[in-house]
């Protein structure tokens, strides 16, 4: 069983990688998107490799299909600019500063993690879903709330501002 827990992380490290790299190498909003899900979706199995369905299930249920539909209504809504800020900049430039800024981080925290390495940590007591809940939607209700109309409204400002341009684009005051 061991052996296959083991092929499934890979898999699983197979799918966030992959899906990392389409989501940064991508010219394309839609296609990075796409990446995007892929990434969000193989963390989701790297959760049930942990032995936490509950928690693959959230993220599965918030981001892969709550936020990424979020993100594809707001690029969707969205028109880019041809030719922004990147485009006059040689593309070996920007992979060498992508390299810097990925390599940066990750060198301080390896640096980090082998000179100071952190003490044994006793195993945690499982806490059953049913708690979970009530603790979640009993003293966080509110911030709970209010996180969902601060998204509601970003996504109505969103779709009011496309609303507006497209009026004044076409000459009229709709």
């Amino acid at each position: 069983m061991e052996v296959l827990a083991k092929i499934a992380f890979g898999v699983y490290t197979l799918v966030i990688l992959g899906g990392a790299v389409l989501a940064v190498s991508s010219s394309s909003l839609v296609r990075a998107l796409i990446g995007l899900i892929t990434t969000l979706i193989g963390v989701a199995g790297m959760y049930l490799l942990l032995a936490t369905p509950f928690m693959a299930f959230m993220q599965l249920l918030i981001y892969v299909g709550a936020v990424s539909v979020l993100i594809f209504f707001a690029v969707m809504l969205t028109r880019a600019e041809q030719g922004g800020d990147e485009a006059d900049k040689a593309p070996m430039k920007r992979y060498v500063f992508g390299l810097a800024a990925t390599m940066a981080p990750a060198a301080i925290l390896g640096w980090l993690v082998l000179t100071r390495p952190a003490p044994s940590v006793a195993v945690p007591v499982e806490v059953p879903i049913k708690q979970l809940g009530e603790g979640l939607l009993g003293s966080y209700f509110l911030p709970f709330e209010l996180i969902s109309v601060i998204l509601m409204v970003a996504m109505s400002g969103a779709v009011l501002l496309v609303w507006e341009k497209r009026g004044q684009r076409n000459g009229g005051d709709k």
